[in-house]
């Protein structure tokens, strides 16, 4: 019977800190995934090195030495967290049955990995990891977050609530996952259209094993614009409703003025006319940043850049030899 052979991709930028631990928790778990004949031999983890400036290559590498079971892949420059999730699924995906994506700090309950695999082996195509409960988050967060998955769902997007990349992807699912060729990639947005049987498994996020969070405020705030730019015109819409709202007030300002001007009470003065185009002057912006925002989506789009260049394929290198090995076994047999 043939196991399932599965890749465990591991994005990881400035992760110097905290990868020794986590590689040596991760190897621990395949390893018995492995000796009870849950996966293939071959399975492996895959470390993708987002242009990382400390010294997580030099420790990928490092680790490659010390256990086959890893491997990595080398950006040659930053090109963002949810690139670097798509090229370990490229990548691994040519190979592997199923992929598992998780994050380099372990926050997630990998432990959750044997079920994911089981759970593919049932059947389900995309198995996604979802948070429990947001205890360990503070009030901000929790306040934060649920409000954009509730603005999201009002916006008519699929999100999974409370679940973020810790999934995993059986090959079918990845080869679909490819075709989506867009360059501002929201991948939470873009799994769930995938369809497929799908199943969630619940679990309870951990702090952070050690060094500091890639998704401070500002960042979240961004990455949460891209998700609603990416999926949805509900923005766009908006300010036309705006402009109505806008536009009703003005008229009902003129039938007041038209009042006053035949009742006699006319006040000359400036108050309520620089009000006014102070606030028309603000909507008049918004509107052109929010209709810009789109506009250069659709330029980044239609440059077809790669969205990633990688630099060294390790991941590959080691498949390949793999199945030269396997060949020379059967031959030999």
């Amino acid at each position: 019977m043939k196991r399932t052979k599965l890749a465990i991709v591991v994005p990881c930028y400035n992760e110097e800190e905290v990868l020794p631990t986590s590689a040596d928790i991760l190897l621990n778990i395949m390893q018995k995934m492995i000796d009870i004949k849950q996966i293939d031999a071959n399975s492996k983890i895959l470390f993708v090195n987002d242009g990382s400036k400390d010294g997580t290559w030099t420790l990928i590498k490092q680790l490659e030495q010390k256990n086959s079971l890893f491997t990595g892949l080398k950006f040659s420059r930053n090109f963002g967290h949810q690139n670097a999730l798509m090229a370990g699924m490229e990548v691994a995906g040519r190979y592997a049955d199923c992929v598992i994506t998780i994050d380099a700090d372990l926050q997630d309950d990998e432990t959750l990995i044997p079920k994911m695999v089981a759970s593919y082996q049932e059947g389900n195509e995309v198995v996604l990891g979802v948070r429990n409960d947001r205890s360990s988050d503070s009030k901000f967060k929790r306040w934060t977050a649920e409000s954009f998955y509730n603005l999201m769902g009002k916006m008519g997007v699929q999100l999974v609530p409370d679940h973020a990349d810790y999934r995993l992807l059986g090959s079918r699912a990845i080869k679909v996952l490819m075709d989506y060729k867009e360059t501002n990639l929201f991948l939470r947005g873009i799994v769930p259209q995938l369809g497929f049987n799908t199943q969630k498994l619940y679990y309870q996020r951990k702090p952070r094993l050690a060094g500091e969070t890639k998704y401070p405020l500002k960042k979240m705030i961004s990455f949460a614009f891209d998700g609603i730019t990416s999926f949805s015109i509900a923005p766009v819409k908006a300010i036309m409703t705006l402009g109505v709202f806008v536009i009703a007030i003005s008229l009902i300002m003129v039938v007041y003025s038209i009042i006053r001007f035949f009742t006699g009470n006319v006040i000359s003065g400036w108050t309520s006319i620089m009000t006014s185009l102070w606030f028309l002057g603000g909507i008049q912006l918004i509107g052109i940043s929010v209709l810009g925002e789109y506009i250069g989506k659709i330029y980044a789009e239609v440059k077809h850049r790669p969205r990633y260049v990688i630099e060294t394929d390790d991941y590959s290198v080691t498949q390949k030899s793999d199945v030269v090995e396997n060949t020379h076994d059967l031959a030999g047999a």
